[in-house]
């Protein structure tokens, strides 16, 4: 996966009630009851069925490191689905997204103004509206360009154009991301 998309999924991770369980073990046999059986779970993680039959009976307690990881996101991914929802829900339709990033920032604007791209620091708010489009962008499966895309969009109409009193048809270049974090 690709920076925004992790960020937007750790933003959602945040609203989570419950931790997820912390042994491999418990961890499996969420899987399980999640997949249905023990081969899809195998299928899922890349390993033996036999090998998932043993976490779930506490057989084999430490996982290797690649495997450990592999566990973790799969339980991670399903965990608390209705929690997830509502989450993404209020932030679509009334909270909206706060995104924290480091990034180069440029413009093509009219001729006469300075779109050099600089390297800026921004902590911005976007609306409720953004945040719905990031949002079904990443369900519909958007690749990390068309969701970048789209956050700058958003920040582009937030901080540049200040919501449409200056700056208009400015067109905010979004690139050299450094670190990006998203917020509920």
């Amino acid at each position: 996966m690709g920076l925004i998309s992790d960020g937007l999924a750790r933003a959602v991770q945040q609203a989570y009630t419950r931790p997820i369980p912390k042994s491999a073990g418990a961890q499996m046999r969420y899987l399980v009851r999640q997949l249905k059986g023990t081969r899809p779970t195998a299928e899922q993680l890349g390993v033996s069925q036999r090998t998932v039959e043993r976490y779930v009976r506490d057989q084999i307690r430490r996982p290797r490191a690649d495997l450990a990881r592999r566990l973790e996101d799969a339980v991670r991914a399903r965990w608390q689905p209705r929690v997830r929802e509502a989450a993404r829900r209020q932030a679509a339709t009334s909270t909206g997204l706060v995104v924290d990033t480091r990034a180069r920032f440029g413009f093509t604007a009219a001729p006469g103004t300075t779109d050099d791209a600089r390297i800026r620091h921004l902590t911005i708010a976007l609306p409720p509206h953004h945040a719905a489009r990031l949002f079904d962008a990443q369900d519909a499966g958007a690749g990390e360009q068309q969701l970048r895309e789209l956050a700058a969009e958003g920040l582009g109409e937030v901080y540049f154009r200040d919501g449409g009193r200056r700056a208009t048809g400015l067109e905010v270049q979004f690139t050299d991301v450094e670190h990006v974090e998203f917020d509920l």
